[in-house]
């Protein structure tokens, strides 16, 4: 089933979501670097991207919440994108709370903060996982015309295979 929401023949949704996780992981690594070197500038920069992280995250929702309109009612897909999308706003909500509790002093922050980044941090593999299984399972976002042996998707032919004898035509 192809995105509804594509840049360039891609959906929109799996090109940003990297940056959530990225930044969001990466303030996970920033706090426990932290917290073993004893070194307050690392719990600052954890700080900033988690808000970095938040905002990212809410500019790739909307694009997987378009995608997941169209996913058909009653169908596995329709309810494991419930699953992540829902996922994904626990997640945010979290590392959202973690910044809140820390924005009074970010190179301190209290232990309820990194409780929470840790948690969205451990939520959002999963949800990553529900995220792979829309894609590479169930064929959410994926091309129609997707094989092997396709054309770039910068080129505007497109090969698909024919209905009748598996060879397959660019048209």
């Amino acid at each position: 089933m192809e995105s509804k929401a594509r840049l360039l023949g891609h959906p929109v949704h799996q090109m940003l979501v990297v940056f959530p996780l990225g930044l969001l992981g990466a303030s996970v690594v920033f706090d426990l670097l932290a917290l073993g070197m004893n070194f307050s500038l690392m719990a600052v920069v954890a700080y900033y991207l988690i808000l970095a992280g938040v905002v990212a995250g809410l500019v790739a929702a909307p694009f997987g919440t378009i995608d997941w309109l169209a996913i058909p009612a009653g169908t596995r897909a329709k309810s494991v994108g419930a699953m992540h999308a829902t996922g994904n706003v626990v997640v945010l909500a979290l590392f959202a709370a973690s910044a809140w509790l820390r924005s009074a002093d970010p190179g301190a922050p209290p232990a309820l903060a990194l409780v929470l980044s840790f948690g969205g941090a451990g939520l959002s593999l999963v949800t990553a996982w529900l995220g792979g299984e829309l894609v590479d399972r169930l064929g959410v976002g994926v091309s129609d015309g997707a094989h092997l042996d396709a054309p770039s998707s910068l080129s505007h032919r497109d090969a698909r295979p024919l209905a009748s004898g598996g060879s397959r035509t660019i048209r």
